[in-house]
């Protein structure tokens, strides 16, 4: 379905949530890295943390739905769902788990910056949108920008990590934007629910089965608890509003800055290091930010208007 039309005001509240989302979002890496631990020294199976944090958000989920009465989705609905679980639930939680257990929470952050670009190529395709040519150019710009920073940092080599990264990046961005579809229609707060409850009889029975055995320490559970309740739940909820709000294409640049967040959030979470060139790709690239959500994005076809029956929360 087409996007509803946009105001002023809904797009700079799309901004807003948006980058609520892309805060809790960037905090993500070094929690996943405190879960998991280090090769040297690891905690919890990766296994266990991608089906463990999404069956106690799913549990969440329950609740609050049955809390708020929400309604079922429909059959046309179910296809954007799965979409969604295989991208947020499964794709993305994997690779990162995975990838942390062998790079650190900085270099898993440059690396997935490449994320923004691969939201609005899916964007582009599957909500039928159109970016001038200037959003396009900045889009690109940040992303070399973030590439640049990976290749100073690692010497340009690319690893399995890397790979499993990759992975999680185009996961979520068909995630985003299959979650971004269903937003138009529903809260943000009931689309991941129902992702999230949907999935249980996958992460449930997975999650049990990859317990682990042995002792961890209480930071891998911390990480863990936090990956669970905000990167798994919370964060969507502002992060799909954001999406709907304000456009998949223009929403999706904000997350230009979701590695340099994490970066900054890996010193005093992890300890890792932070240097001035890490500073200056930031600001390099929330000037491609800046500069590129003011470049025109509209919709290819005519909009059509939002459903008769409207989310009780403002959209």
């Amino acid at each position: 379905m087409p996007a509803a039309p946009q105001t002023p005001g809904s797009a700079r509240r799309g901004l807003l949530l948006g980058a609520l989302g892309v805060v809790i979002f960037a905090l993500t890496f070094p929690m996943t890295r405190l879960a998991v631990g280090p090769a040297d020294a690891p905690q919890l199976p990766p296994g266990f943390v991608t089906a463990g944090r999404a069956a106690g958000a799913g549990l969440l989920s329950v609740a609050y739905l049955l809390a708020t009465r929400a309604p079922w989705p429909q059959r046309r609905h179910l296809l954007a769902l799965v979409l969604s679980a295989l991208g947020t639930v499964v794709g993305f939680p994997l690779g990162i788990a995975l990838a942390l257990r062998e790079v650190p929470a900085m270099h898993a952050a440059v690396v997935t910056g490449v994320l923004p670009l691969a939201t609005a190529a899916i964007a582009a395709l599957a909500l039928r949108q159109r970016a001038s040519t200037g959003f396009w150019v900045c889009a690109v710009l940040g992303c070399l920008l973030v590439l640049a920073f990976a290749a100073h940092e690692g010497g340009g080599a690319l690893t399995g990590a890397d790979a499993w990264l990759l992975v999680a990046v185009f996961s979520a961005a068909g995630g985003y934007v299959a979650g971004a579809r269903l937003a138009a229609e529903w809260p943000a707060e009931q689309v991941i629910s129902w992702v999230l409850v949907l999935s249980l009889p996958l992460t449930a029975p997975l999650a049990w089965a990859w317990w682990p055995d042995a002792p961890v320490a209480p930071s891998a559970w911390g990480g863990f608890a936090y990956v669970t309740l905000f990167s798994m739940w919370l964060g969507f909820f502002a992060w799909y509003r954001g999406l709907a709000l304000g456009g998949a294409l223009r929403v999706s640049q904000v997350q230009l800055l979701q590695p340099f967040l994490a970066l900054l959030f890996a010193v005093p979470v992890l300890g890792e290091p932070l240097e001035a060139s890490t500073l200056l790709f930031a600001l390099a690239v929330l000037a491609t930010v800046v500069i590129g959500k003011r470049m025109p994005v509209r919709p290819t076809a005519p909009a059509v208007a939002a459903p008769a029956v409207q989310p009780e929360v403002t959209r």
